[in-house]
């Protein structure tokens, strides 16, 4: 059996979040122990899904791990991608595919929001933390990006740990920094929950500075970017698909029902 791993980034239209993309992967691939690896892009950039599955194919591969670099699960995780796959894979049934999970939650996540917020400003029990993710209707985004949140309060001396979405979720972001402007708040943290830079990174910096916060200290963190803890979890997702143990990530028993 010859494995292959395809990762599935997200794609987007600013070429330096694409290369970030690329070179995460690059930091991942050597801890994998599979001949084959391949990176490819959901939308907005190439290689396709597809184009990257029959590139692993025309290489040998029986066994084929997709594993998408995604932080949370929603629509693109149990969907969109599924449904590529299930397109392309049709075309090789004697091809074994596996599906592995997005990033989803770990108590490790807080530590690396902490490093994120610590490389920013010194923290205290009077720091107010936003942590910001990209948003989905999916209610599953929400209930996981506020579990993480918990985790870091638990685990850091932040007064209050608060969570907002820059799309398709409440509250929204605009919203939050707005209550937090017209608060008296004076050290205020914002998190965003984005591995690479683009334009929902931009969007978050364009707000704050649209605001004269005075002597108030806020600070914006860097986006996650590859993170040690990231680099390990990803690879954590990367193995258990590669190995599927009782058959947990077979790919057509992971697809949604129809």
């Amino acid at each position: 059996m010859k494995h292959a791993v395809l990762y599935v980034c997200h794609g987007s239209r600013v070429p330096k979040a694409r290369e970030e993309a690329v070179d995460f992967i690059k930091k991942v691939r050597p801890r994998i122990n599979a001949p084959i690896q391949e990176v490819c892009f959901l939308e907005l950039a190439e290689p396709s899904i597809s184009s990257a599955f029959e590139s692993c194919v025309s290489q040998g591969a029986t066994q084929i791990a997709v594993v998408p670099l995604l932080l949370l699960t929603a629509a693109h995780a149990k969907k969109d991608i599924p449904e590529e796959i299930n397109e392309v894979s049709s075309k090789y049934p004697h091809i074994n595919v596996t599906y592995g999970r997005p990033i989803g939650v770990d108590d490790r996540l807080a530590m690396m929001l902490m490093d994120k917020i610590n490389e920013k400003a010194k923290v205290d029990h009077h720091t107010v933390a936003v942590l910001v993710g990209r948003g989905s209707s999916d209610p599953d985004v929400v209930r996981d990006l506020t579990e993480i949140s918990t985790i870091l309060q638990k685990e850091s001396p932040l007064r209050e740990v608060k969570t907002c979405y820059l799309t398709a979720a409440m509250p929204k972001f605009t919203e939050t920094i707005d209550e937090l402007y017209n608060s008296n708040e004076q050290k205020i943290i914002v998190i965003p929950y984005l591995i690479f830079t683009g334009l929902l990174k931009k969007e978050i910096d364009e707000t704050i500075e649209k605001y004269h916060w005075g002597n108030r200290h806020i600070e914006v963190c860097s986006y996650l970017g590859p993170h040690p803890i990231l680099l390990d979890l990803f690879s954590e997702r990367v193995h258990e698909a590669l190995l599927n143990k009782n058959d947990l990530f077979s790919f057509h028993n992971r697809m949604p029902a129809q």
